[in-house]
């Protein structure tokens, strides 16, 4: 029998494109690779980018270390490269929420109108915020799970409270300090954030949804907020 010259010969498979993308996905971030998709830097970018994901879609409980790496595309190792532990992914992720979080604030306060209606408009910014990322702004407050000592997440936590004590001292026309509040100072401030924040809680749990069903037609979460908000400053005028 005449063996044809393809026969009896060892043929090597082109690598198909979806092989090539498959071996570099799932060899990223690992030292040594050929092909890497991501640099030193990019591939951080990316695991903060994959976590955010996984954070908004699955939830806090979802959110691991092998999730990120898996949403990725990367090494199971990967995560652990850049950020020691879940706590410090955690921890930088909340502080990319705190800076987006206090440019919406900054953007609000600097509108049109007076102070009271500047701080309006912030509560307003602050709840839409929560509304859009509503996985990242519970993130934020889950203190516990947070590690403050690193700066990132330090400064842009401070430059939040800032913004905010900011915000209540141009109402009164008062002067805050940095580090020292007088009572009343910090009476003003705590009240202005347990009514923000407690009504965003109370919207992102469906809480508030056996109200707006008993308030007139047309009452919606933000109407509602709006007229909370006239109720705490009773001699600004209907329609200001």
């Amino acid at each position: 029998m005449t063996i044809k010259p393809e026969q009896g010969r060892t043929r090597t498979r082109r690598p198909t494109a979806a092989t090539t993308r498959g071996k570099a996905r799932r060899g990223a971030g690992t030292a040594g690779d050929a092909v890497a998709p991501y640099h030193h830097g990019a591939l951080r970018d990316a695991l903060l980018e994959a976590a955010e994901r996984v954070l908004e879609r699955d939830g806090l409980a979802g959110l691991t270390l092998r999730a990120v790496a898996r949403e990725a595309g990367v090494s199971h190792a990967a995560p652990t490269h850049h950020f020691k532990d879940l706590t410090g992914l955690v921890s930088e992720l909340a502080a990319i929420g705190f800076t987006r979080f206090n440019a919406a604030m900054k953007a609000a306060g600097e509108g049109p109108g007076t102070p009271i209606e500047r701080a309006m408009a912030r509560a307003h910014a602050y709840v839409a915020y929560a509304q859009a990322n509503p996985g990242m702004y519970g993130l934020m407050f889950r203190t516990e799970r947070l590690d403050y000592s690193r700066p990132s997440l330090h400064e842009a936590a401070e430059a939040s409270f800032a913004g905010l004590a900011g915000s209540v001292a141009a109402r009164s026309g008062d002067q805050v300090g940095n580090e020292e509040l007088t009572i009343d100072q910090a009476a003003a401030i705590a009240r202005a954030w347990s009514l923000v924040h407690g009504y965003t809680m109370l919207l992102l749990d469906g809480r508030l949804a056996d109200i707006l069903r008993r308030s007139p037609p047309g009452t919606n979460a933000e109407s509602l907020l709006e007229a909370m908000l006239r109720a705490t400053v009773p001699k600004l005028p209907p329609g200001a």
